[in-house]
C-alpha cells in the first residue's frame, strides 16, 4: 500500500465519521425534542480535536517519515480498522436514535441491552479504542498510533465515568 493509497483510506474514514456526524447531528435533535438533557459536554471539543487529530497525524506521519508499509502489520492492521467500524455501525443501528457523539439521555427510555450492549457496556468506545491504534498501523503510523491511544485513553477515563453517571442518575 502506497502513501497514496493510504491516505484514500484516511479519507475514507474520514467520511464515514461525517456520516456518523450527520446521524448524531439528527439524533441530537430528535433526543432534544423528546426532552433528552446533554450531560459532560466539557470536554466534547477535545474529543472532536483528538478525533480530527488522529486523522490528520495518520497522513502528516505517513508521508513525513515515508515508512514503507509492512504488509505483515498493515494487513492485521487494517482488518481491525474494518471490524471496528463495523461494530461501530452496529451500536449505532441498535441503539438507533438514541445514539450520538454527545452524552444525551431521554427520560424514560430504558437501557439498551441488545446487541453488543448485551456483552459489553460501552462497545462503541471499545470500536474508537481499536481503530484509533489499528488506523494508523495500517502504514506504519507508530508515533500517531501510541499518542492517540493514550490521549484518548485519558478522555475515555472522563468520558465513562460521567456517561455512567448519567446512566445511574436516569435509572434513579
Amino acid at each position: 500500500m502506497t502513501e497514496a493509497w493510504y491516505t484514500v483510506l484516511v479519507g475514507l474514514v474520514a467520511a464515514e465519521r461525517m456520516a456518523e456526524l450527520a446521524v448524531a447531528k439528527r439524533n441530537l435533535a430528535w433526543s432534544l425534542s423528546h426532552g433528552g438533557q446533554e450531560t459532560g459536554s466539557a470536554h466534547y471539543p477535545f474529543m472532536v480535536a483528538l478525533h480530527t487529530g488522529l486523522l490528520v497525524g495518520c497522513v502528516i506521519e505517513v508521508w513525513l517519515t515515508a515508512r514503507g508499509f509492512s504488509g505483515l502489520l498493515g494487513w492485521p492492521m487494517l482488518a481491525l480498522v474494518v471490524a471496528s467500524q463495523a461494530l461501530r455501525w452496529w451500536c449505532i443501528r441498535v441503539l438507533g436514535y438514541r445514539w450520538n457523539t454527545r452524552i444525551v439521555l431521554v427520560p424514560g427510555l430504558p437501557l439498551v441491552t441488545e446487541g453488543p450492549y448485551r456483552l459489553l457496556p460501552h462497545p462503541n468506545y471499545l470500536a474508537v479504542t481499536v481503530e484509533g491504534f489499528a488506523l494508523p498501523l495500517v502504514h506504519g503510523a507508530w508515533l500517531t498510533a501510541v499518542t492517540f491511544t493514550a490521549l484518548n485513553a485519558t478522555l475515555l477515563s472522563v468520558r465513562v465515568r460521567v456517561e455512567d453517571e448519567a446512566l445511574r442518575s436516569a435509572r434513579a
